[in-house]
């Protein structure tokens, strides 16, 4: 599922955190399997995601797949990893915490890989982030947004 939020919140132990819709079904595959994957794509995916938000897990048998996605097992945690993800981070469910109308999933780092648009730092010339601004008819990205200004 794509998630508008997530956060480092501690470097020892790693741990991130992961904003998650309460009524999401990948949030509750992510809760039974007490681990989940933080897959970052490149904006060149964008159609994917936006058919990963509009689609919910509990409609289709595999839902990256469905997006056309291909994906494979973590290398440390049984994890969907996205096989085009710029960096990926396996994580095992650390803890949960309800925050309004959302769920914080905090996650401790068990793996972690990072393509070589990462070296010290994301080079933001080849690596295009998808900053999510919001929802209008198609999800809206930073760049997107300020054409419309």
């Amino acid at each position: 599922m794509p998630v508008v939020s997530y956060s480092s919140i501690s470097v020892s132990p790693p741990l991130i955190g992961v904003a998650c819709q309460s009524s999401s079904f990948t949030l509750k595959l992510a809760l039974a399997s007490k681990a989940f994957s933080l897959c970052l794509l490149d904006r060149s995916r964008i159609h994917a995601i936006e058919r990963l938000a509009t689609r919910s897990g509990s409609q289709v048998e595999d839902k990256l797949t469905d997006a056309g996605l291909d994906y494979e097992k973590g290398s440390k945690l049984d994890v969907p990893i996205i096989k085009v993800a710029e960096a990926t981070l396996e994580c095992q469910l650390h803890s949960r915490i309800r925050l309004g109308d959302h769920v914080m999933l905090v996650g401790l780092v068990k793996a972690c890989n990072a393509s070589d648009k990462f070296r010290d730092f994301w080079d933001f010339k080849r690596y295009r982030a998808v900053l999510y601004t919001g929802w209008r008819d198609g999800m809206t990205t930073y760049d997107a947004a300020r054409r419309a200004i």
